[in-house]
């Protein structure tokens, strides 16, 4: 219990969440179609239609004033969540993208790394185009896009601070605690370890005259644990170790994989990520490649993970919804169309 009052805590000192009514209501109404498939038993209930993955993405800044100006950051880019999320959704998934802004984005890895200025020209006084090299590349990534936000598959959050993306991602959890075994986390993000209390956050920009700067960072209580024990104990949950020395990657995923309970581990190490990755359960390790420097190496990684969730699901796949509501989700699917977005919903937040 120790661990969950560190937790509670670091979210009664955090400062309110933006758009916490908006992010609840988008998130229940791209749920509803999938409970209702994990719940009634039809014939796509063991399939990953009904089921739902959070995709966490890029990296989290820690702000050092409340206005702030200056912050610590990572190097993260979102890569790996980006590549993974279209590889779930090529798989049937309903991906909730939890994500930095300004990261990378599914569908447009391809894009060069400004791409409104350098893919697009303008045509006359007031049109543009796509430059003809860059046709295929642009078209790709809208028309995959819309696609995946039309049939209601894609939902994307951003995030930026360290506050706001855990006050997020408890939102996701206990919404997504439902699903049960048809819930997956796949935490791709890096997420700081350590931040400044924003009780003890000064208000201001601090100012470089008052010479060297010294500063006690707080160390973020383990949220993994809590999201396993108490957020949503059933679902299928997927962690990350990245090291820069081999000799301790796999003992410290091994020690993650215990210490927080998950169902998986991926161990990455930094030079080596984009290449291989070590998929580390409870059964034991497999090294997971991409067979050509052609393909992601997010492809196979995440078709083993679906492998093992869909053994997992088939172990015990209820979910326990009053019938009543059962009747009230289907009503309310019939007048949206099924796995599509609810007229007058976003099925992206803009924060």
């Amino acid at each position: 219990m120790a661990e969950l009052e560190g937790v509670n805590e670091f979210f009664a000192s955090a400062p309110p969440l933006r758009d916490q009514d908006a992010i609840s209501a988008v998130v229940d109404d791209f749920l509803r179609p999938r409970l209702l498939l994990a719940a009634t038993g039809s014939a796509e209930h063991l399939t990953p239609k009904s089921r739902i993955v959070v995709v966490t993405s890029g990296g989290t800044t820690v702000p050092l004033e409340r206005q702030c100006v200056r912050y610590i950051d990572n190097f993260s880019s979102g890569h790996r969540g980006a590549a993974s999320t279209e590889y779930f959704l090529r798989a049937g998934y309903g991906v909730i993208f939890l994500n930095r802004r300004n990261s990378t984005q599914p569908f447009c890895r391809a894009l060069p790394e400004d791409p409104v200025l350098t893919c697009f020209e303008p045509v006359d006084d007031l049109g543009i185009q796509p430059r003809s090299r860059y046709t295929g590349v642009v078209v790709n990534a809208i028309r995959k896009h819309y696609t995946a936000v039309q049939h209601g598959n894609l939902l994307s959050i951003p995030y930026e601070t360290l506050f706001e993306y855990l006050q997020i991602l408890r939102i996701l959890a206990l919404k997504l605690k439902r699903l049960e075994r048809h819930a997956m986390f796949y935490m791709a993000a890096a997420v700081s370890d350590f931040y400044v209390p924003w009780n003890k956050m000064e208000e201001h920009k601090i100012q470089s005259g008052v010479g060297p700067l010294a500063m006690e960072l707080a160390q973020v209580p383990k949220m993994l644990p809590v999201l396993r024990k108490f957020w949503a104990p059933n679902a299928f949950c997927v962690s990350f170790k990245l090291e820069t020395d081999t000799k301790i990657l796999l003992e410290k995923a091994h020690a993650a994989l215990i210490k927080n309970d998950m169902h998986a581990v991926i161990a990455n190490e930094l030079v080596t990520r984009k290449q291989k990755v070590v998929l580390v359960t409870k059964s034991g390790e497999t090294v997971v490649e991409r067979a050509d420097a052609h393909q992601d190496v997010e492809a196979p990684l995440v078709s083993a993970l679906i492998d093992q969730q869909t053994k997992y699901v088939e172990i015990s796949s209820s979910v326990n919804i009053d019938p009543s509501e059962i009747t009230s989700l289907s009503r309310s699917l019939s007048r949206e169309g099924s796995l599509r977005s609810p007229p007058g919903r976003q099925s992206s937040i803009r924060r």
